[in-house]
């Protein structure tokens, strides 16, 4: 299933109903900070950390399965999180989306937080999305600071970082 973008404008209900689908097939960067959480509650780097080099930069992602390309802390028989309470940022994010430019879906506004401007979208297919009996009500303002928070944690993410963090983990 691929990401069908809509308008995120109001807030809306969420409950993930472990469909499997947003854990497969899917880049899932990692920060610095993502990196030192998930090693701290006892993973190995080696396990989870894969390098990527875009644009001349090294980026850092979430190892996946061969087999099915799902994430590596993803259950597949219960489409749980095996590290939920330490996930990536870009995963407490999903399955909302933060642009700095419109992306060209009817009906899509700018949102201001502080001084950033930023276009908020929700994953139409995403089967959690004001699903019955969903409790959680997930605001755009709360979509945007997290959004902030990655753009800040990834531009401070590099090798030098990652050497860094890797010596302080011994």
């Amino acid at each position: 299933m691929r990401f069908k973008p809509r308008p995120f404008k109001k807030p809306i209900r969420f409950k993930c109903l472990f469909c499997l689908d947003c854990c497969r097939g899917r880049h899932v960067y990692l920060t610095l900070a993502d990196i030192g959480r998930i090693s701290k509650a006892g993973h190995d780097l080696q396990d989870f950390v894969t390098l990527s080099v875009e644009g001349g930069k090294v980026r850092f992602v979430l190892s996946v399965r061969e087999w099915d390309l799902g994430c590596i802390f993803h259950n597949p028989e219960t489409g749980r999180c095996t590290i939920h309470p330490v996930r990536p940022l870009i995963c407490r994010i999903y399955p909302f989306m933060v642009s700095r430019k419109p992306i060209g879906v009817e009906g899509e506004e700018p949102v201001e937080l502080g001084d950033a401007k930023l276009w908020l979208y929700y994953d139409a297919n995403c089967p959690g999305v004001n699903a019955e009996g969903a409790g959680l009500v997930i605001t755009p303002e709360e979509v945007a600071e997290l959004g902030l928070r990655f753009e800040k944690e990834f531009k401070k993410t590099d090798l030098d970082g990652f050497i860094e963090l890797l010596k302080a983990l011994d």
